[in-house]
Parts: C-alpha cells; structure tokens; sequence
C-alpha cells in the first residue's frame, strides 16, 4: 500500500478524492489546495494524496524520484512505459478497495492528478469495475490510448471527466491533452475542458472551476 496523507473536510466522510502528484512531487503537492476548494460543511470528503514509489527517471539522467512510471523523452516518437503505468494502475486499485472498505462507495470516489499523475487517474478510472464518481485530470494526457476500447470498464461508460491545461504548457503540449480529450469524447465520456493562460501549473481560476465541478459529482 502506498504512503498517503489524509486530510478530511469533515467527520465521517462520505466521499474521497484521491489526488496524484506530478513528477518528482509528493503527496505534500496539492495539500494546500484543500482548503482553497472551500467545499460545503455538509459536505464530508477524505482527501487521500499517496506518494509515488522512487525510481530512476530515463529523462532525468536515471535519476531517482518519486514517479508513476518511467518517461523515456519529452519530443518525437514516445515510448510509453507500459509496465510502469499498470503498476501504478494496481497500487491506485488498492487505495480505492481501502477507501470502499472503509465505508466510501465506489460511486462517491473521485481519482484525481496532475501530469503524470492525471495520467495514471484517467487510466485507472476508465477501466475501474465500479462505478466512479468521476476523473480529474490536470495538466496532463490520456496514456496506452490504443488499449482503452479494448479495456474501458462498461461501469465507467460516460464518467465525468474534468480536463484542465495550461495554454503555454511546454512540458505536455495543449495539443496532446486535447487528442486524449477528442478520443474520450467519442468513446462517450463527459469530458467537462478547460483551458487557462498558464504553463504547466495550476491557476486560481483553476481551482474555483475544480471546486465547483467537486460539488457537482459528490452531491
């Protein structure tokens, strides 16, 4: 089981975000931006943010970081490190069958991430066997795209996609997220997008539309 700090909005909560970090991040990442979301009192929510095992990184000189899975290079024909995206799929797999045997449906659970992070959320959510109650996606793309009609979860079939992206993004262009965001919308998800006039970041407008889009799929 992932190391993973928890926060909760209130007692008993009824639902959970899992939220990823990027990229040599940690579950400290998105901490601050809790309360921020200035959720509803009555609305009780577990905010688990794990932290990605360590391992060597191809682009960063096989330096030894905190991530999802390998990347390999930023240009040109990628690679996608298949093996480490599954692992990552299984470990996010254990943290949703904790927070259901912790009294937390399926249905009231959000995946959430950034970059790499998002990544691993849009991956694991669609092919997830429980009904979810929606993906958050942000600043990042659709990974293993040519297996999801193979593999997409009929339970999930038009789950609630939050995509968010950064204008200026050099790191993960615009237009790589908005051709994971087209193949979504054909496969039938509602894919809710938003663009902002940022880099690879997250903006306050941001977080104001995230926030109201939390209390859309939780309440």
């Amino acid at each position: 089981m992932l190391d993973t700090l928890e926060l909760e909005t209130g007692r008993r909560p009824t639902a959970s975000v899992i939220w990823l970090h990027g990229l040599g991040a940690d579950g400290h990442d998105f901490e601050p931006i809790v309360p921020e979301l200035d959720l509803p009192d009555t609305l009780a929510v577990r905010f688990l943010f794990p932290h990605a095992p360590m391992q060597p990184v191809t682009i960063n000189g096989g330096a030894v970081m905190r991530a999802w899975y390998d990347v390999y290079a930023l240009e040109g024909a990628r690679r996608e490190d298949e093996a480490g995206v599954r692992g990552s799929q299984t470990r996010v797999e254990a943290l949703i069958a904790r927070e259901t045997s912790r009294g937390v449906p399926a249905a009231r659970i959000v995946l959430a991430g950034f970059s790499q992070g998002g990544a691993i959320a849009l991956h694991t959510g669609v092919r997830h066997a429980e009904r979810l109650a929606g993906i958050m996606a942000l600043s990042t793309f659709l990974p293993l795209a040519g297996t999801l009609a193979a593999e997409a979860s009929p339970a999930n079939h038009g789950l609630p996609i939050f995509m968010a992206h950064g204008l200026d993004d050099p790191l993960i262009p615009i237009e790589r997220a908005e051709m994971s965001r087209r193949l979504l919308e054909r496969a039938g998800y509602a894919v809710q997008w938003h663009a902002y006039p940022m880099a690879h970041a997250v903006c306050g407008p941001e977080i104001v539309d995230i926030a109201a889009w939390l209390r859309r799929v939780l309440t």
